[in-house]
């Protein structure tokens, strides 16, 4: 890989998800060469994809170019590039374009969609963890209704115009809500010869309610909005298969649908090169100390959704979402500013600051600490601490106005196929 040899220490950081890019803009004004290595060419404000697949947003307005985001960094180099395996003897990177050595090394590489080991279920389900995996939802959805508008089976209607969503999460919550805001206030404008009762919105749960990380209470407030908007809720309700149009349920019933989406988990983007005893293999995260370090290794710490770090508040490790990654990160950049000037690191001290997750317009859930409240106040806090964390004012701007827009109009103005999905063959 071609990068100067400044005579300075280099910090390599692979991903730049919420962890690696708070790591990396702390480090500013530190004395070393600062790398960051990334598959994409931008940082995605995941929290927002479910907006990008039901037309609510185009891609740009939650995308944001890594290099504009780091570029006040003094000595920092972004490659774009997909790392092989870390050969942690040669403290040496291996990817795509070359080998890079290190002095530190942070891995931040996020997570991965979890199938489970379903191979069919991975083979045709449509996956949400990135900017094109959002694209291709929605241009299956809207390709979905080009068909059954033009379809002369009512069966084929039907399953065109099904929507099964496997996990009850936040993501998948938030999912059938924007479907169902589609069904309620756009399709019929759209698709006026089609019945859009037709169109049904599906949402399956292994557990016993719905957004299995939040509070009792926001799990049954996400259920009564959910009701209200006509989502079929399935609980305790296994997903055992999918080929392309017939789902099967744990007890045999088979479901027909063309529209399957695949939030019920995820495991860890974890790298080759490490002692198997540094991962959880269950997990698939590695075992990092207070500092952030993997465990049987001095300079390589992990960081975010990728890292476990299990304390008595925390014994499973902290929660995969955006707060303890941005944490981390921004508490790493001064451990290796003390670790440069021959410091004690300091341990690092997760603040939550609560949960939240919305089910469409004036709806959603917010859990703060002991305080649980559900409806427009939370739904209006959702939309405030969303638009105040993307990154770059140009893409707060868009989202903002974009989000005005919708409200007024009832409107979602995204909804172009500007890149046909196929399935694989």
């Amino acid at each position: 890989m071609n990068l100067p040899d400044l005579g300075k220490k280099r910090i390599v950081v692979i991903g730049a998800g919420f962890g690696g890019i708070s790591l990396a803009k702390k480090l500013r004004d530190l004395n070393v060469q600062v790398v960051v290595i990334d598959k994409h060419n931008y940082h995605t404000f995941q929290p927002l994809l479910y907006q990008v697949s039901t037309s609510g947003l185009e891609p740009d307005s939650i995308a944001y170019p890594i290099r504009k985001i780091l570029k006040r960094l003094n000595n920092f180099y972004f490659r774009l590039a997909t790392v092989q395996k870390v050969s942690v003897e040669a403290q040496e990177v291996v990817t795509d374009i070359g080998n890079l050595t290190y002095d530190y090394l942070v891995i931040a590489t996020g997570t991965k969609t979890n199938f489970f080991g379903n191979t069919s279920i991975e083979e045709h389900a449509m996956p949400m963890k990135n900017v094109p995996q959002a694209l291709n939802i929605r241009s299956l959805m809207l390709q979905n209704f080009e068909k059954a508008d033009d379809a002369v089976s009512q069966e084929e209607r039907k399953m065109l115009m099904n929507f099964c969503i496997v996990g009850g999460g936040p993501t998948g919550v938030e999912l059938s809500g924007a479907f169902a805001e589609l069904k309620k206030n756009v399709f019929p404008k759209d698709y006026r010869h089609l019945n859009i009762n037709n169109m049904e919105i599906h949402l399956f749960e292994a557990a016993d309610r719905v957004l299995p990380p939040m509070s009792v209470q926001a799990g049954k407030k996400a259920t009564k909005f959910l009701n209200e908007l006509g989502v079929n809720i399935h609980l305790n309700t296994v997903v055992k298969d999918y080929d392309g149009e017939n789902m099967t349920l744990g007890d045999g019933t088979v479901i027909r649908t063309k529209n399957f989406i695949w939030t019920a988990g995820v495991t860890g983007a974890s790298l080759e090169g490490f002692s198997k005893d540094s991962l959880i293999e269950r997990a698939n995260r590695y075992k990092v100390n207070v500092y952030n370090q993997i465990e049987g290794y001095e300079n390589i710490f992990a960081i975010g959704d990728i890292a476990s770090m299990t304390t008595k508040d925390f014994p499973k490790g902290h929660p995969q979402v955006a707060q303890p990654a941005i944490q981390q990160g921004q508490h790493l950049a001064k451990n290796l500013e003390r670790l440069l000037d021959g410091k004690a690191m300091e341990p690092f001290s997760y603040f939550d600051n609560g949960s939240m997750a919305t089910v469409g317009r004036n709806r959603a859930v917010v859990d703060l600490h002991k305080l649980r409240f559900g409806g427009f106040l939370a739904w209006f806090i959702w939309m405030f601490v969303h638009l105040m964390a993307l990154v770059g004012f140009r893409n707060k701007v868009i989202v903002f106005f974009n989000w005005a827009y919708n409200y007024i109009n009832y409107d979602k103005a995204a909804r172009l196929i500007v890149r046909p999905y196929s399935a694989k063959k």
